[in-house]
């Protein structure tokens, strides 16, 4: 079992810039795969970014790429996201999850994820 928790969101304007982390528990964390999703209202679950075990490989949707970075310390069992150039489109709930196998950019392959945390980008 792998339980999550998010910290780090808020309400910061237009340009600016926060770091969410995730931090794991379990032994179990540093072989699985991680992703990061939100949640705006109205509209369903999406993948934002993620990175295998090893931190060899790492996707971001376009939308984020070059602003957004995933990254993990499997030694501190914790991932991030820094979110950086934050604009009022990225205002959502957003979630970090894990992955024991299958494909880490499917949604299907998360098996745990934490309770979320809300990012609010005002203009």
């Amino acid at each position: 079992q792998v339980q999550l928790v998010e910290s780090g969101g808020g309400l910061v304007q237009a340009g600016g810039s926060l770091r969410l982390s995730c931090a794991a528990s379990g032994r179990t964390f540093s072989s699985y795969a991680m992703g990061w999703f939100r949640q705006a209202p109205g509209k369903e679950r999406d993948l934002v970014a993620a990175i295998t075990w090893s931190g060899d490989y790492r996707y971001y949707v376009d939308s984020v790429k070059g602003r957004f970075t995933i990254s993990r310390d499997n030694a501190k069992n914790t991932g991030y996201l820094q979110m950086s150039s934050l604009k009022p489109e990225d205002t959502a709930v957003y979630y970090c999850a894990a992955a024991p196998s299958g494909s880490y950019t499917n949604i299907r392959s998360y098996a745990y994820w934490g309770q979320g945390t809300q990012v609010t980008v005002s203009s």
